[in-house]
């Protein structure tokens, strides 16, 4: 299979239960518990949460002994009243293409794949989860095979990014050397249901004292939640990406079960309103490309005619296999048929190279089950394609 397994837990010590982590608190929000908890004056607590701050989100450090411009008596108390523990990395896998996957323990039973792509971007994309299961039950997606559990909070999210640095080494690292470099909510769970904390942690990982990856280098990805479509544009300012896989209404409905809620022509209209869009920020429309099923030339030309007058690319994407779906990859001819009708109408459709594919790390793949699957099933669902 060619998969590396790592199953040691990190030398990091996880968070104690109790203690508020300061690690994925926003600014405003490390201020105020600094100041209530009464580890600060609140004259000093911009100065000293703009210390603690560096030292957590430049630096990586995760014991408050390692902060040395600041006075050991308020270290000691910081280490009373707080953690900056990381969650447990349960599982990590390395693929034979590179691609890195972690599966994380946020609390018992509360367990998320987070999965870095070597290449994309400008170095390497995080695929970061925003829930833990998911609601929508996407027919060709695994992880919607996995009831939802509970959103993910603010922290837990930052929390997978920075497992990434630490695996990367990237603590501290200049923004031209890292090789992380994107950050996309494609992993599990749908991320405008959890807006809010998703919002939370751009503003955490977005700030230019620490992780400082931008703004245009972060993308929602969601399968539609109209009204929440304007309200993340203003609030994270991040680019945009629809997981949209059919251009008509009656096989999204069977595809993308959110369709018979929010129809595409409702859908159309969220995208079309989305702040900033334009040929410098388009959207992404994400197709997963299932044989005999939405992959035809007729299927090409209704997704061309639909996209009309909105600044896109369509990511076309080979169906992953997991074990027990009922779809297969399209033929790769067939595939770069569909993709020169688009090309040929003015939009770019890259094909993506699957990632990650050996360990279940792919798009659609992710599912944090505690039983793991045999070798000998994922071979035969490769076999299926």
């Amino acid at each position: 299979m060619g998969v590396t397994l790592d199953l040691k837990r990190p030398a990091l010590a996880p968070t104690p239960p109790g203690l508020p982590n300061l690690s994925g608190m926003t600014r405003a929000q490390m201020q105020a518990a600094l100041v209530e908890h009464g580890a600060v004056d609140a004259g000093k607590a911009r100065m000293r949460s703009s210390q603690i701050w560096r030292w957590i989100h430049n630096f990586g450090v995760t014991d408050f002994t390692g902060m040395t411009d600041i006075g050991k008596d308020t270290r000691a108390v910081l280490e009373r009243d707080f953690s900056l523990g990381r969650p447990e990395v349960v599982e990590r896998q390395v693929s034979r293409d590179g691609t890195r996957k972690w599966l994380i323990r946020f609390s018992p039973g509360v367990e998320a794949e987070t999965v870095f792509i070597p290449g994309v971007g400008r170095a390497g994309a995080l695929c970061v989860s925003s829930q833990v299961g998911c609601t929508l039950n996407c027919t060709f997606c695994h992880t919607g095979t996995q009831p939802l559990v509970r959103n993910l909070t603010s922290s837990e999210i930052v929390a997978q990014v920075q497992i990434a640095r630490d695996d990367l080494g990237e603590w501290p690292s200049p923004a031209g050397e890292r090789q992380l470099s994107n950050i996309v909510f494609m992993g599990m769970g749908e991320p405008l249901y959890n807006l809010d904390n998703v919002a939370d942690a751009i503003e955490v990982i977005s700030d230019n004292e620490g992780t400082a990856i931008s703004r245009r280098r972060m993308t929602i990805s969601t399968s539609g939640v109209v009204p929440e479509i304007l309200r993340a544009g203003e609030v994270t300012q991040a680019m945009l990406a629809i997981s949209l896989h059919a251009a008509n209404d009656a096989l999204r409905d069977e595809l993308v079960p959110l369709n018979r809620k929010y129809p595409i022509a409702e859908l159309m209209a969220a995208v079309r309103a989305y702040p900033g869009l334009s040929n410098a920020r388009r959207v992404t429309f994400e197709y997963v490309m299932l044989k005999g099923i939405n992959d035809s030339p007729a299927d090409a030309k209704a997704l061309v005619s639909l996209l009309t007058s909105i600044p896109a690319k369509i990511n076309l994407i080979p169906f992953n296999p997991w074990p027990g779906s009922p779809y297969a990859c399209s033929d790769w001819g067939t595939i770069e048929k569909f993709a020169g009708i688009i090309n040929r109408a003015g939009y770019a459709s890259p094909i993506r190279t699957p990632r990650g594919r050996d360990i279940l790390a792919a798009c659609g793949q992710l599912k944090s089950e505690s039983e793991k699957v045999r070798a000998s099933d994922l071979r035969r669902a490769e076999r299926a394609t």
